[in-house]
């Protein structure tokens, strides 16, 4: 791409300009192909035969997968794009030569959703209408939702004061990941309600910062609500029994390994990547609390699970829990974020598919439904030694997924022993089972020392390192 001169910083100005407009086309385009593209799938599939409610359920993958974001985000984007080319034209036409962004284009179809068609098409026309561009391209977004929903108010009360109640019946609470093992707990609750409950934890927080804590007022204010939410006294809210499940290589764990481990399914906030020596510490105390459990994953050099099979219909809990923490609970669809809640075959078992770690997979609903429109085929594969599966959809299209790579194991060679002082050489021992549930007794090694773990008696039941100590052997 050729710049504008380099003192020309009104060229660049334009050109980012321009640039926009074109982001702003392209989107238009994306809208009439997904459209297109989700009308003529379900003219196929009806001469097919198919249930109708089951006619193009397959398409927001299709569109997810070809802008490479969820399905979820596709079926969103496909929506909305089926609105602007029947019942908002202005808003398409404006989207479509660069006036209107994508996200205010979005935002006039989601707030106009509870009107009906006639009423919609006149706030189009209304807002994005020849007569009105010039003022939809200089009003900012907050102004033109105000104008929008007073637009909408004067055309149908009634629809304005039902959406309101079907927003009060939706209210809910949701957890979902944040950076830096922390997550976002939101609750979506009636405006007067969510502000009370604001200003009751402001106006605590003020009120210990001025008898002398030094927390900050947004530390208070967060502590304060999970006390009050999980009903411990001030300064226990960790001591909240919940389950983790913590993917974590044994070089980490039991030695000195950085390799960080990983939450798998078993939490609403779905996956999020620990630290080492944070994994560690969270066992630790887990143990500490006799309240950890810990099992093996036995896995190939190259990361492949060891293969296990079962002649049932269905996979096993435990063959389950071995494909969620290969793919490390998230749906084993590309780009999809969502969790794996269902356990599939690759190959259908109805087609003679194994029940087995090599052809299953971990899916979430959406995608394990969407699977099952005709045109669609699966096969499992390997890359890179991992196991991986290969979709094809109706046009053609391939899509690889491969299963993330596992915790680093130990692998290096120990080594190798030396007498200590008032030693005559090494001789054969036997370890006593350790109450991790690595082995009954050390192996033989000529010269080497093996690692096993063995608890130390505990100074404090609050203890957060690991309590672990190597015994020789040869």
């Amino acid at each position: 791409m050729i710049l504008p001169g380099a003192s020309d910083t009104a060229g660049w100005v334009d050109l980012l300009g321009e640039l926009e407009a074109l982001k702003n086309t392209a989107t238009a385009a994306q809208a009439q192909l997904a459209v297109a593209l989700e009308v003529s799938t379900k003219a196929a599939e009806a001469e097919q035969g198919l249930r109708a409610d089951r006619r193009g359920r397959a398409v927001p993958n299709q569109v997810g997968a070809a802008i490479q974001q969820s399905p979820h985000a596709g079926s969103a984007f496909l929506s909305t794009a089926r609105v602007w080319l029947t019942g908002m034209p202005h808003t398409f036409r404006a989207l479509r030569t660069g006036i209107l962004s994508q996200w205010r284009a979005t935002l006039l179809v989601r707030e106009t959703s509870h009107l009906t068609a006639e009423h919609r098409a006149q706030i189009d026309e209304q807002i994005c209408g020849p007569a009105n561009l010039p003022t939809l391209a200089r009003t900012g977004t907050r102004r033109l939702m105000a104008r929008v929903k007073e637009l909408a108010a004067e055309l149908d009360v009634h629809a304005c004061v039902k959406r309101r109640a079907k927003a009060v019946a939706q209210r809910c609470v949701s957890v979902r990941p944040a950076p830096d093992l922390m997550v976002y707990l939101t609750a979506l609750v009636p405006m007067q309600q969510g502000v009370q409950a604001y200003a009751q934890l402001k106006k605590h927080a003020e009120a210990a910062k001025a008898a002398g804590d030094e927390r900050g007022t947004g530390q208070l204010m967060a502590d304060t609500f999970i006390e009050r939410v999980t009903g411990r006294e001030p300064g226990h809210a960790d001591d909240v029994p919940v389950t983790i499940n913590l993917l974590v290589s044994d070089q980490t764990l039991l030695a000195d390994g950085d390799r960080p481990g990983v939450v798998v399914e078993g939490v609403s906030a779905g996956v999020g990547v620990v630290p080492g020596p944070v994994a560690r510490n969270l066992v630790a105390h887990g143990i500490d609390a006799d309240a950890a459990w810990l099992r093996t994953i036995y896995v190939a050099p190259g990361g492949r699970l060891l293969a296990s099979t079962s002649k049932a219909r269905f996979h096993p809990q435990g063959m389950a829990d071995l494909l969620r923490s290969r793919e490390q609970g998230v749906c084993a669809t590309p780009w999809c974020d969502a969790q794996a809640r269902h356990i599939d075959h690759v190959t259908p078992h109805a087609e003679g598919g194994p029940t087995s770690l090599d052809n299953g997979q971990g899916l979430c609903v959406r995608c394990n439904h969407a699977k099952q429109s005709p045109g669609w085929t699966q096969s499992a594969t390997e890359r890179d030694g991992r196991q991986a599966v290969e979709t094809v959809t109706p046009t053609g299209h391939s899509y690889d997924f491969v299963a993330p790579e596992p915790p680093e194991p130990i692998r290096e060679t120990p080594p190798a022993w030396t007498p200590a002082a008032g030693m005559t050489g090494p001789s054969d021992r036997h370890v006593p089972r350790s109450r991790y549930g690595i082995g009954r007794s050390a192996p033989r090694r000529s010269g080497t020392i093996a690692y096993r773990p063995r608890r130390r008696r505990r100074a404090s039941s609050r203890r957060s390192r690991a309590d672990l100590a190597w015994t020789h052997v040869r």
